[in-house]
């Protein structure tokens, strides 16, 4: 793999072109994190910290690529003139980012992704702002921070056709949009880094990044709570490539760390764990009939909505489970999401009031959190 093209970066925005070698990182956005109660037990709050940036399983992503002029931004060039910036990418680097959708979703995941014409109708966005870097917003955060339609939730910061090896640059990317971490910020991972020399390493080009960034996006041991099991993968795509003097331990991997390319088999494990191959149907629930969860952390239960009558209904789980839920209207064979709500480290259930209409299908999707053990938890629709 060409390890100046592995994973992303944020190079200098005066380097438009010139593109040093190096290693490219990628900058996943900082935001602002959702506050759970600290006294919160435990096991709930790890399983919500878990499971709160994916999607329910099912969802139908629509990505949308900016085609117009105006599409872009100034900023401070050479010689502190202000230089127009596009977003907008050519026809062969959008294949390759259409090629690593398809590398997800050959794995076999519930989740799909489509690209659509219109920037209204995408959840992801994507520009080619060449020296703006590579990144992507994480999981629930492009709808969570309710950005504008006009606004990037991806970005590729440099000519993905340099290299073969910059489809990984895609799918790693893409990888953030599903919910997925930095794989070298995993805690289970023992990495000590000789961090002055990642700072310094990072100061310089192509990356010119401040020491925030850097411990933002390399330095820092993300919550123990937000990866899957207990073993660290070098060989994920979701892993930066490493020179040597990064790394002070593991001592095998003083002289640096480069991943395989591609998914490894852990990754394809991993996302197939979130987000399973769907069941073909789904039972119909009905009015003033509740369905009982009997589910476990992490699961999800997928029902058929079929309205009798044409008007306002309520739909609502019951117990003491951490929820959240999400209603689709079936659209000529395609899912449009409708409303949602996460009850997640809150007194309350999740709970949707929405006008249906007879003759048309809908897909209720209910992802569990964690069940407060104490009786079953139910949704019913009236």
């Amino acid at each position: 793999m060409d390890e100046s093209a592995h994973v992303a970066g944020a190079a200098d925005l005066e380097e438009e072109v010139a593109e040093p070698e190096g290693f490219f990182y990628c900058a996943v956005p900082e935001v602002p994190q959702p506050q759970l109660d600290p006294n919160m037990a435990p096991p709930r709050f790890e399983l919500i910290t878990l499971f709160r940036k994916k999607w329910v399983n099912g969802t139908v992503l629509r990505y949308y690529f900016f085609d117009e002029e105006s599409d872009g931004e100034f900023v401070q060039g050479s010689g502190g003139a202000q230089e127009w910036r596009s977003w907008v990418g050519p026809e062969a680097q959008r294949e390759v980012v259409r090629r690593a959708f398809q590398a997800w979703m050959d794995v076999g995941i519930g989740v799909s992704f489509q690209e659509v014409a219109s920037r209204d109708e995408a959840e992801i966005r994507i520009g080619f702002m060449r020296g703006d870097g590579s990144w992507s917003y994480v999981g629930r955060d492009l709808i969570d921070l309710n950005l504008s339609v006009n606004e990037r939730t991806m970005n590729f910061g440099w000519d993905l056709t340099r290299s073969p090896a910059e489809l990984d640059t895609a799918i790693h990317e893409i990888g953030h949009t599903l919910g997925f971490p930095h794989e070298h910020q995993n805690p289970n991972a023992g990495i000590v880094w000789n961090e002055e020399a990642v700072y310094a390493a990072l100061a310089k080009p192509p990356n010119r990044w401040d020491r925030q960034k850097t411990f933002y996006n390399i330095i820092r041991k993300i919550a123990p709570d937000t990866v899957q099991g207990s073993n660290w993968d070098p060989d994920s795509v979701m892993h930066y490539p490493f020179p040597a003097g990064f790394i002070q331990e593991p001592a095998e991997y003083r002289n640096g760390v480069k991943p395989a390319g591609g998914l490894s088999e852990r990754d394809k494990t991993w996302v197939r764990t979130f987000y399973p191959s769907l069941e073909p149907e789904y039972p119909l629930l009905q009015p003033f009939s509740p369905a009982f969860l009997s589910i476990q952390a992490g699961e999800q239960k997928n029902f058929t909505i079929r309205p009798e009558a044409t008007r306002r209904y309520n739909v609502q789980t019951f117990g003491t489970a951490d929820t959240v839920m999400v209603l689709f209207e079936n659209v000529g064979g395609e899912l449009r999401y409708q409303t949602g709500d996460d009850d997640s480290g809150t007194g309350r259930n999740a709970s949707i009031q929405l006008k249906l209409f007879q003759g048309r299908e809908y897909v209720l999707r209910v992802r569990l959190y964690y069940s407060g053990g104490a009786g079953k938890t139910a949704v019913m629709m009236w």
